[in-house]
């Protein structure tokens, strides 16, 4: 039993948890919990980020790369709000974030003090939970607990928020083995497993789509069995990128608005589609009420309030993926579908051929594949959002789950840099490039600097057609190609920006450069930013209107 100050219990209960790298800036009201970390360096590393915003990202991208929780640290007020955004993001994507924020003294909380924000109150919609503590006696609970709800279920970020007070306030302190994280709240059912087999087994054109969820629950060997035993065609969601390998033969690619034609096409036609950890939003379904139509369909998810929110669930099981995949792998026969998987192929092989006659010059599929080239496929690749972060799921075929990371709910630019820096920091063997678009580099493009200071070997690469390239591809079909506040254009010298950063500095200019430049950027194992023009219209295809059907991508916006 020891008599500690609340910042060392912080401290002190992170060391608990396994915790050896946190992402924050500080501030007035966090100075106690700095000078906690100070004398515990040897212990915590601290990451210092150029912005809030970043620290959480960077937690995030951490947390995903590395299946722990992501640390991020603020002072109060604007520090705080500052980790909103991030918060969401991991949020939205399930990731375990532990957001620890220092608030003014109780005594100033509710009087609009000098930085003073609810932030609690701000983030009770983003959070599994949130705490504000005002007792230095309830602080270590309420610290081992939030790494227990982060990870339990379904993960998601907890807020933890501390007054200056309660920091400095002195508490009796023993430490404790980490409890562990509960993978379901309940048992799963044994006779919706059974009800699900034999949907299964009546099914004779059956497509697995398989989520977020799968790599989350540490699924994919038994996804792998899954697939070998009901012998169907395999879609992943954005976020299910990496759970099968793309290479595989039954794999169609990603499902959704800008997915393959042959996953549109399997889900639009299939009789049984297996969702497996997938929410089913509105960019996987487009029109939800045209989605799967001659399809039952087998929702498999361990949030139950995910069942039957979005599409209807004729049959579905609650519960871990792992588990319920095992169970009903240990149910079903050896099954069959010769046939189906012939004509999905069909359509795989019809697409592929559609796309032999690409132009010359330097395009998206040309970088990205040759990017995939020399890294072998084996990259940890973070995106930021927009048409690049597309092409990066399309273009890029993962064999990996977590080597994709990328913000899918939220849709967060300025995520991917931040998230590099805390991928490459749980990962320090891995190759991690963040691919970027110009418009979303320019968020959070101080990060550079931080990869500098801890010499990160990032890999900055934007795809810079000099416009909101998204924005502009839904102008220019929707809106009569009035291109409002969707081009660029700034006179930067990406070049010379990174040489001031401290990082090297490449460009692509010309279809030659592109092997010589990324196999610069790639060996150089320094921060580097490697600026690759493309055409302002190049596009996203295929891509299903909002409104339309997945059986009704557009195809060409010419």
């Amino acid at each position: 039993m020891m008599y500690l100050t609340g910042a060392e219990i912080v401290i002190r209960c992170l060391m608990e948890q396994g915790v050896d790298t946190v992402f924050g800036y500080p501030g007035g009201s966090a100075l106690n919990l700095y000078d906690a970390l100070y004398r515990h360096s040897g212990d915590i590393r601290h990451i210092l980020m150029c912005h809030e915003q970043g620290a959480a990202h960077a937690a995030d991208g951490y947390a995903r790369a590395s299946g722990k929780p992501g640390i991020a640290i603020s002072t109060s007020g604007p520090g705080a709000t500052n980790l909103v955004t991030g918060i969401a993001t991991a949020f939205l994507d399930s990731s375990p974030l532990i957001a620890i924020t220092s608030n003014v003294a109780t005594g100033l909380l509710g009087k609009s003090s000098f930085q003073e924000v609810n932030i609690t109150s701000i983030t009770r919609s983003i959070t599994k939970k949130n705490f504000l503590v005002k007792d230095v006696s309830k602080l270590a609970g309420t610290m081992r607990l939030a790494f227990k709800i982060a990870m339990s279920g379904r993960p998601g970020p907890v807020l933890v928020d501390i007054p200056k007070d309660v920091t400095g306030a002195k508490a009796d302190y023993e430490s404790q083995k980490p409890e562990p994280a509960v993978s379901s709240e309940n048992a799963v059912s044994s006779s919706d497993v059974d009800r699900a087999a034999g949907a299964i087994e009546k099914s004779r054109c059956p497509l697995i789509i398989a989520g977020g969820g799968v790599r989350l629950a540490h699924a994919e060997a038994e996804l792998a069995e899954f697939v070998r035993r009901v012998s169907a065609p395999v879609a992943e969601t954005l976020m299910g990128i990496g759970c099968y390998p793309e290479t595989e033969p039954d794999f169609t690619g990603m499902i959704g608005m800008h997915g393959t034609q042959a996953s549109g096409r399997a889900a639009s036609e299939c009789d049984l589609l297996i969702a497996l950890g997938t929410r089913f939003s509105d960019r996987v379904t487009c029109d939800a009420a045209r989605f799967a139509p001659k399809a039952r369909i087998l929702h498999i998810d361990v949030d139950k309030h995910e069942i039957g929110k979005n599409v209807r669930a004729d049959v579905s099981v609650t519960g871990d993926v792992r588990e319920v995949l095992k169970m009903l792998c240990s149910r079903l026969p050896k099954l069959r579908h010769s046939e189906w998987l012939s004509r999905v192929a069909g359509w795989k092989k019809a697409e592929k051929k559609s796309r032999r006659n690409e132009r010359a010059g330097v395009t998206p599929r040309r970088v990205i594949g040759e990017l995939y080239r020399l890294t072998g496929g084996s990259a940890t690749v973070t995106t930021e959002v927009g048409q690049h972060q597309m092409w990066a799921a399309q273009y890029y075929p993962f064999a990996e789950a977590g080597k994709f990371i990328t913000s899918g709910g939220l849709g967060t630019m300025g995520f991917g840099l931040g998230a590099a820096i805390g991928a490459q920091i749980a990962k320090p063997r891995d190759r991690v490039v963040n691919i970027a678009g110009d418009g979303s580099f320019y968020m959070n493009m101080a990060e550079l600097s931080t990869a500098v200071k801890y010499n990160l070997p990032v890999v900055e690469l934007v795809l810079n057609n000099q416009v909101l390239g998204m924005v502009r591809q839904w102008q220019k079909l929707f809106y009569g190609s009035r291109f409002s506040q969707s081009v660029i254009k700034k006179p930067t010298d990406y070049v010379m920006l990174a040489h001031a950063l401290g990082a090297e500095g490449f460009e692509i200019r010309a279809q030659g450069d592109i092997c010589p430049v990324l196999e610069k950027a790639l060996s150089c194992n320094r921060p580097c930013l490697v600026n690759c023009y493309i055409g302002m219209d190049e596009n996203v295809l295929p891509m299903v209107p909002a409104s339309a059907a997945l059986s009704e991508p557009v195809l060409s916006l010419d």
